[in-house]
C-alpha cells in the first residue's frame, strides 16, 4: 500500500473509529487495514490509536497528526480528481478565451448546448479583443477571428471564413461612392489591437488598392467602430455577422459593394498539445458542428 493510501486509510479510521468499517469502505481486508495502521505507527514512532475489544480511539498524537495531514490529503485527492477528469471527454474544466462580441452574441447558446450534454463540465470564459497568449495565460483553447494564422508556437483549426464588408451611416457621402480612391485616411476607422493605424487592402476581383486607415480614429473593439460609423464618423471594415443587426435596422449600410477586403478566419487555437485532451477535442467538435448554424443566422 502506497503512502497516500496509508494516510487515506488512517484518516478514515480516525473518522469511523472502526477498522472493520474502514475495510468495507475501502474494499480491503480488516487485516490489511490493521497492517497499514501499524506500519504508519512504526514509521512515525508513536501510537496513533488505542485499541480495545470494544472500540478504537485516537491517541493525542493521533488526533494531532490527523488534524495536520487532513488538508494535505484532501488537496491531493482533489488534484488527483482534476487530473483524471481532465482526460475524460465529458468532465473537467475548460478555460476559453474569445473575442468580446463573439463571446456575447454567439458563444452562450453553444456553451449551453454543450453543458446540457455534458453536465459535469465547467467553464471559465475570458472575453478580449486582443490576441491573448494562450500558453502564458494558461488557456485550454482560444476562439479567434483574425487573418490567416502565422503563430508557430500554437496549433490551430480553421472553422470557417468570415467575410468583411465596408459600412457607413445611411445618408453619408460614402453611400454613393463608387471607388475607394475617394476615401482618405481620415475617413477610415481602423481596427487595431494597439489602437493604431492599419492598412486596408481592397480588391474588385481584378485590381487591388491599399488605403491607410485610422489617422483620425482607431479602436481595438468592433462594437466601438460600428457605433462610430453609424454615427457618421467614417467608414468601418467589419465582419458582416458582427453588424447584422445594425444593417437590418438601417443604422449602417454596405458601401463600395464592388470592393472587398480579404476574408478573416474563425479559428480555434490550442497550446502545443501532442494530442488534444479528450474534453478539449469533444468541445471543439461540438463547437464546429454548432457555430455554423448560429453564425448563418447572423450573416
Amino acid at each position: 500500500m502506497n503512502d497516500y493510501k496509508v494516510l487515506k486509510t488512517f484518516l478514515l479510521a480516525a473518522e469511523k473509529r472502526n477498522f472493520a468499517q474502514v475495510a468495507r469502505e475501502l474494499d480491503l481486508t480488516a487485516a490489511a487495514v490493521t497492517r497499514a495502521i501499524a506500519a504508519l505507527e512504526d514509521d512515525l514512532g508513536v501510537q496513533l490509536f488505542v485499541r480495545t475489544t470494544r472500540q478504537v480511539s485516537l491517541t493525542t498524537d493521533g488526533a494531532v497528526f490527523a488534524a495536520q495531514i487532513k488538508p494535505a490529503v484532501e488537496a491531493l485527492e482533489n488534484a488527483r480528481k482534476d487530473v483524471r477528469n481532465a482526460h475524460k471527454a465529458d468532465q473537467g474544466r475548460l478555460r476559453i478565451s474569445a473575442p468580446t462580441w463573439f463571446g456575447k452574441a454567439v458563444l452562450p447558446p453553444i456553451l449551453s448546448g454543450f453543458r446540457r450534454l455534458n453536465p459535469k463540465m465547467s467553464f471559465e470564459i475570458s472575453l478580449s479583443d486582443g490576441l491573448v497568449n494562450i500558453v502564458d495565460n494558461d488557456y485550454d483553447l482560444a476562439i479567434r477571428i483574425s487573418s490567416q494564422p502565422s503563430d508557430k508556437f500554437t496549433i490551430w483549426r480553421k472553422i470557417r471564413v468570415v467575410p468583411r464588408i465596408l459600412v457607413a451611416a445611411p445618408g453619408s457621402r460614402y453611400v454613393e461612392m463608387q471607388h475607394p480612391s475617394g476615401l482618405t485616411p481620415d475617413d477610415c476607422l481602423a481596427y487595431s489591437d494597439e489602437s493604431r493605424s492599419e492598412n486596408w487592402v481592397l480588391s474588385d476581383g481584378v485590381s487591388s488598392m491599399t488605403i491607410s486607415a485610422g489617422r483620425s480614429f482607431s479602436a481595438n473593439n468592433g462594437e466601438v467602430l460600428a457605433d462610430m460609423a453609424a454615427d457618421g464618423a467614417g467608414v468601418a471594415m467589419l465582419p458582416g455577422f458582427h453588424i447584422s443587426e445594425l444593417l437590418r435596422t438601417g443604422r449602417l449600410v454596405h458601401v463600395l459593394r464592388g470592393w472587398a477586403p480579404a476574408d478573416l478566419w474563425l479559428t480555434l487555437y490550442y497550446p502545443p498539445y501532442q494530442t488534444l485532451p479528450p474534453r478539449i477535442a469533444s468541445f471543439s467538435k461540438f463547437f464546429e458542428e454548432q457555430v455554423a448554424a448560429h453564425m448563418v443566422a447572423l450573416d
